[in-house]
């Protein structure tokens, strides 16, 4: 695969209807008239916005684009009735610079500042409350006075640097370096790594990349909350600010915003946090033994082969000798009679594992109702692979009673622990089952797999990064504030 230069990179992003859809691509006059902003985004019939390729901001997922600011830039769009074109080729200092020069506005986790030049801002979005995050093993800072003779890292342009110098006149000896081309993920590796001994990043970003550097820990709060905001050329007029403002006013008054804010940043409990550790040590030890034989069975029966490697992780954290009490044995932990049904012949081979629960997971999925689709469609046949088809259906039909769509994975999910009660099991064909167990093996694999995504990801990214910063040593990634004299 070609990557396009950055220059050309920037412009070549996708339009997208109202629908999310993609439209078609055509130049951006990157200077509209002054006083102009609102009328030259609907003359146009489409808003550019700039912004960054993060989880918190914008990425692309298994489902198209998506991240928290991603959703609030398409709504944006779609109240205005123009199509979304996005810039996301920055870093936070160079998101700013776009806004001044090009316009139409700035949506990357920036904090509200008032006295940015040539910018003006909308309401607050959300709080954003800085914290300390720091190497685990080291002795757990309490305060800013344990940071000095510390390796500390901040990105420049993210609000966390006026705070820092306002430390700085309480402790003097505080020295910190700041970056304007990295990422909060990226001070995270460098934690991680040893590079650095801690950060000070946004409490929702440390929340959103924890489970992906278990070694980082955090430690404390840094001064008060920010507010992020949305930002606007100074010099073209209120019309769009104006528009935006009344889209946030609303969205909050109808509790979507709280709604997607509880989604993007209020559940990294999935897993217990020790056990993500172990998962994330396994990613990096164990699974580059077997990642091919995934990718070779994913490819043959067309799933994701992060899935697939997701559920062996959950079947036998890639053992490939694992064996249970009730005699299921392999990588994909397989009975005997599954075994047999999908033409596995060793259970304890591991390719032949992997392969055989490919291809057990594609014909379960393939025997459910076609009324069920997308999303809903995997997480059922997960969890059929757990619990089994019949208690699967015994699930919906309960969904059904209690008047709930059965085809959704949400009212199923609802229903699967209420077969371990008598009152409801006692209705089905198949009986009694520990309905609560798929709903924890689907939610974990969900969680495996969005690690793994994650770290596939991240590495792309981290190469192409140290492809751009191949000729900047160190010094001039990081620039260096020192203590007061």
């Amino acid at each position: 695969m070609t990557t396009s230069p950055p220059l050309l990179k920037r412009w070549r992003r996708t339009l997208l209807a109202l629908s999310g859809t993609a439209l078609a691509l055509w130049p951006i006059d990157p200077t509209p008239p002054p006083g102009k902003a609102m009328e030259g985004v609907l003359s146009r019939d489409f808003i550019t916005i700039h912004t960054r390729n993060t989880p918190l901001t914008y990425y692309e997922g298994r489902q198209g684009p998506t991240g928290f600011e991603y959703q609030l830039m398409r709504r944006f769009a779609d109240s205005l009735g123009v199509s979304l074109n996005l810039d996301d080729d920055h870093f936070v200092p160079t998101v700013l610079d776009a806004v001044r020069q090009q316009g139409d506005l700035g949506a990357a986790a920036l904090p509200l500042e008032s006295d940015e030049p040539g910018l003006i801002y909308s309401r607050s979005i959300m709080p954003m409350q800085p914290i300390v995050v720091y190497r685990r093993g080291l002795q757990p800072p309490d305060n800013i006075d344990d940071l000095v003779g510390l390796q500390v890292g901040i990105l420049q342009g993210a609000g966390i640097s006026r705070i820092m110098h306002e430390l700085q006149l309480q402790q003097p000896a505080l020295s910190w370096k700041e970056a304007s081309d990295l990422e909060a993920s990226a001070l995270l590796r460098r934690i991680e790594s040893g590079e650095l001994d801690a950060a000070v990043v946004f409490e929702h970003q440390f929340r959103l990349n924890r489970l992906f550097f278990p070694e980082v820990e955090d430690g404390f709060k840094v001064g008060d909350p920010l507010s992020m905001a949305w930002a606007f050329p100074a010099n073209q007029g209120l019309g769009l600010i104006n528009a935006a403002n009344a889209f946030l006013d609303e969205l909050k008054a109808n509790g979507e915003l709280d709604q997607l804010i509880t989604r993007y940043f209020g559940h990294d409990d999935y897993l217990e946090y020790v056990g993500a550790r172990v998962f994330i040590h396994h990613v990096h030890q164990r699974l580059p033994r077997y990642d091919a034989m995934f990718r070779e069975a994913a490819r043959r029966e067309q799933f994701d082969w992060k899935l697939l490697a997701a559920i062996g992780y959950q079947e036998s954290h890639w053992n490939p000798t694992a064996t249970s009490p009730t005699g299921v044995r392999g990588m994909m932990m397989l009975t005997n009679v599954t075994a047999d049904e999908v033409g596995v012949a060793d259970r304890l081979n591991p390719a032949e594992s992997i392969e055989g629960g490919a291809r057990y997971l594609r014909s379960i999925e393939q025997r459910l109702p076609e009324s069920i689709t997308g999303e809903d469609r995997l997480f059922m046949a997960l969890a059929a692979y757990n619990v089994g088809l019949g208690h699967l259906y015994d699930a919906r039909d309960i969904a059904r009673l209690q008047g709930s769509d059965a085809d959704s994975w949400e009212a199923v999910r609802e229903a699967l622990p209420l077969l371990q009660e008598s009152e409801w099991y006692s209705k089905t064909r198949h009986g009694y089952a520990r309905g609560g167990e798929p709903v924890i093996y689907v939610r974990n694999i969900r969680r495996y797999l969005e690690i793994l995504e994650y770290v596939d990801r991240s590495q792309q990214q981290f190469h192409q990064l140290n492809a751009r910063l191949a000729d900047y040593p160190e010094s001039e990634t990081f620039e260096v504030v020192p203590p007061k004299p």
